[in-house]
């Protein structure tokens, strides 16, 4: 009630509409008043710090040992293995670290000059990166 001491000379005045100016439709009234993003891209700046990564596992010499005795063995029985399992570390492009993956493929070439196992799906790694690496057998 106090608004009418101060305003009630004009509070029941119907609502000005310009003879010069058009109204302004809904979806550009509403879009004066929508959220903006003031710090564009700053929630996918917060989102890649929050990702977590991995690091690097270094292996000691007889894990080493055992890779080289696999790959070997796979460079020897080339023609007769079916697939192979082998867990590897892919380096982030962002971020310090990176990921392991695994995987149960076939073996397309090995690259002895530059240290590259090729498997079928040509994913290429390095020799260095592999963390575990054996032959399944028909029934794995």
């Amino acid at each position: 009630m106090e608004s009418y001491k101060y305003y009630g000379d004009i509070i029941e005045l119907p609502r000005h509409i310009s003879k010069r100016h058009t109204p302004m439709n809904i979806q550009n009234r509403a879009a004066q008043f929508a959220p903006f993003s003031a710090l564009t891209g700053h929630n996918d700046e917060v989102m890649e710090k929050a990702r977590l990564t991995e690091d690097f596992i270094y292996l000691d010499e007889s894990q080493i040992d055992n890779i080289n005795q696999e790959l070997n063995y796979i460079i020897d029985n080339f023609s007769s293995i079916e697939s192979i399992f082998i867990k590897y570390f892919i380096k982030d492009e962002k971020k310090q670290g990176g990921r392991y993956e695994s995987k149960r493929q076939g073996v397309k070439k090995i690259d002895t000059y530059n240290n590259i196992l090729i498997l079928q799906d040509n994913t290429k790694i390095n020799f260095e990166n592999i963390l575990k690496i054996y032959v399944l057998k028909d029934s794995e």
